[in-house]
């Protein structure tokens, strides 16, 4: 049975930084693409960032030169540093587990990831 599982969702004021992990269990996590996603109130889910297994990542473009994902797959963990967090950052950010590789084509809107965690609650304040 595959686990995922968030944490590090934070209340922070406009500027700070803030760093999510992503927990997963029950697969090859070192074959997977990985992806965080995030959805605010009244909005879509959309894509933030995809890794695939040989830590080539794709990104939003506006989050680009802000946030960076990276996994350590000896811990079977994935990551997302936010720096220079904006109110617009604001949501519940999801982690999510490919069954493949690479990041598939339309990665940003969550195709291609069967596995999904329950989300951590990022708010960032003005």
């Amino acid at each position: 049975q595959v686990q995922v599982m968030e944490s590090g969702g934070d209340l922070v004021e406009a500027g700070q930084s803030l760093r999510l992990s992503c927990v997963v269990s029950g697969l090859r996590f070192e074959h997977s693409a990985m992806a965080w996603f995030r959805q605010a109130p009244g909005k879509e889910r959309e894509g933030v960032a995809c890794i695939r297994w040989d830590v080539i990542k794709k990104y939003r473009d506006n989050v680009k030169g802000r946030f960076a994902i990276s996994r350590n797959n000896a811990k079977n963990t994935l990551y997302l540093q936010m720096n220079s967090t904006k109110p617009d950052d604001t949501a519940m950010y999801y982690c999510a587990v490919a069954d493949v590789s690479y990041c598939p084509e339309y990665w940003f809107q969550g195709d291609g990831f069967p596995y999904w965690g329950q989300g951590t609650q990022v708010t960032v304040s003005p």
